[in-house]
C-alpha cells in the first residue's frame, strides 16, 4: 500500500467475493505458515481480507444492525480489527469499508507475543483483535449474559476464533500464508490508545509464503 499518511482515512476498494478456490479446497488448504514474506498485499486483497474477516454481508442482521461474515452475540459485534501495517495501525470499519488512523509508526513487533522470536516480523499486514466491552451494553438483545464478566469473556473469545478462522479460510482460498497467535497485549494497550472497556485479545499475521 504504499507509505500512506496517517492523517487521512484509507478508503478500501470494493470487496470482489467468488475469487479463490471453493471452500472444500481452502479447508483441505487451511493451514498455520509462520514463514511470511514482505512483499505487500495489495489494496484490493486487503479489502477482501478484512471483509472475508468481518465485513457487511447483508445491510439488515439480527435487531436491525447490518449483518457481518462473522456471527457474535446478540450481534453485538464486539470484536475489532486494527491492521498493522508498516506504517502505522489503523481501525478496521466495516460500516464504510475503511481504515482510520490509530496510531504512527511500525507497531509490527508488538503484534506477536514474547518468547515467538522474530516469526512473520517483516509480513506485511498484523490483524489485532479487540474487544469493546461497552459494545456488549448497546446489543439488540439485552440478554442476562452479557452483563456477566465471565459470560462475557466466553462470548468475546468465541467470536475472536471465528473471525480468526474466517481469515485462515480466505488465505487459504487465495494462497496467502496465515498464523494465529499471542501478542504484546500490555504495549498493544498503550500503543493504540485503548480506553479502559477495550482489550487486547489475540494476533493473527497475514501475507505471501515465504519463497525457499
Amino acid at each position: 500500500m504504499g507509505k500512506t499518511s496517517l492523517t487521512r482515512v484509507i478508503k478500501l476498494p470494493k470487496p470482489s467475493p467468488g475469487k479463490g478456490r471453493s471452500l472444500y479446497a481452502s479447508l483441505m488448504a487451511r493451514r498455520t505458515t509462520r514463514e511470511i514474506s514482505s512483499k505487500k498485499l495489495a489494496p484490493q486483497i486487503l479489502s477482501d481480507l478484512l471483509w472475508s474477516a468481518c465485513g457487511i454481508n447483508r445491510k439488515k442482521g439480527p435487531f436491525g444492525v447490518p449483518g457481518i461474515t462473522a456471527a457474535s452475540a446478540s450481534n453485538s459485534q464486539e470484536i475489532e480489527i486494527y491492521v498493522i501495517l508498516e506504517e502505522g495501525a489503523y481501525l478496521y470499519v466495516p460500516e464504510k469499508n475503511i481504515l482510520t488512523p490509530a496510531a504512527s509508526g511500525d507497531l509490527r513487533v508488538m503484534g506477536i507475543g514474547k518468547g515467538q522470536g522474530g516469526a512473520g516480523a517483516k509480513a506485511p499486514v498484523r490483524l489485532v483483535y479487540v474487544v469493546d466491552i461497552d459494545k456488549f451494553s448497546r446489543a439488540g438483545f439485552q440478554e442476562p449474559g452479557l452483563k456477566d464478566p465471565e459470560t462475557q469473556k466466553a462470548y468475546y473469545f468465541i467470536d475472536a476464533g471465528i473471525i480468526a478462522g474466517n481469515v485462515y479460510l480466505f488465505a487459504a482460498s487465495r494462497g496467502l500464508a496465515v498464523w494465529f497467535h499471542n501478542c504484546d497485549k500490555p504495549g498493544l494497550t498503550a500503543g493504540l490508545k485503548l480506553r479502559e472497556d477495550q482489550r487486547v485479545l489475540f494476533g493473527q499475521t497475514v501475507g505471501y509464503p515465504e519463497k525457499r
